[in-house]
């Protein structure tokens, strides 16, 4: 069963948008053979020029979902997302259950949506291009200042102090981010 975390910046959350949002995304959980106890985090904001931006997370335990989406009407917004997150949801869904049938295992994961299936020769991946570098030891400011000489929008690099892989990347907003990896013991 999903749970819902859902803030509002620059706008107050009233019950009709929890309830909408709590609705729509709830037919998520027809996708699932057990439904996983999750966390739903749910962010809404708003900005000067009315729109508004929706942004879901949903951390599974082999997967999260994720989606955003800005829009003039915040309902919309919310249809959109659920979208998108149904596709995410039926692309893992005919991927993990192909691979328990290539295995032999008859039991899928995902139980049969009416419907879901449609798309399910869309999802393969095919990787067209392949590229092999040496990680250099250096700290994120001298990465980010790699991937701006290249023109790319990400940089993989490893943490001269800590010796971790992490990944620097530009931001939609015109800002960095950075990932920093670990290993889970």
């Amino acid at each position: 069963m999903f749970r819902y975390e859902i803030h509002g910046d620059n706008i107050t959350v009233t019950d009709a948008i929890r309830n909408y949002i709590e609705e729509k995304l709830s037919k998520l959980e027809r996708y699932f053979a057990e439904v996983p106890d999750a966390n739903a985090h749910v962010k809404i904001k708003t900005y000067q020029d009315s729109k508004a931006k929706v942004e879901v997370t949903i951390p599974l335990k082999n997967l999260t979902l994720r989606a955003e989406e800005r829009h003039a009407d915040l309902y919309a917004a919310v249809d959109l997302i659920v979208e998108k997150l149904e596709r995410q949801v039926r692309k893992h869904k005919t991927k993990v259950n192909r691979k328990f049938r290539e295995k032999g295992v008859e039991k899928d994961v995902f139980p049969a949506v009416p419907g879901a299936d449609a798309d399910e020769g869309s999802d393969d991946i095919e990787i067209i291009r392949s590229k092999q570098f040496d990680l250099k030891p250096m700290d994120s400011e001298e990465a980010v200042l790699q991937m701006n000489m290249l023109g790319h929008d990400f940089f993989i690099f490893n943490d001269a102090e800590t010796n971790g892989t992490n990944i620097v990347y530009r931001r939609k907003d015109g800002k960095y981010g950075l990932i920093e990896t670990s290993t889970e013991a």
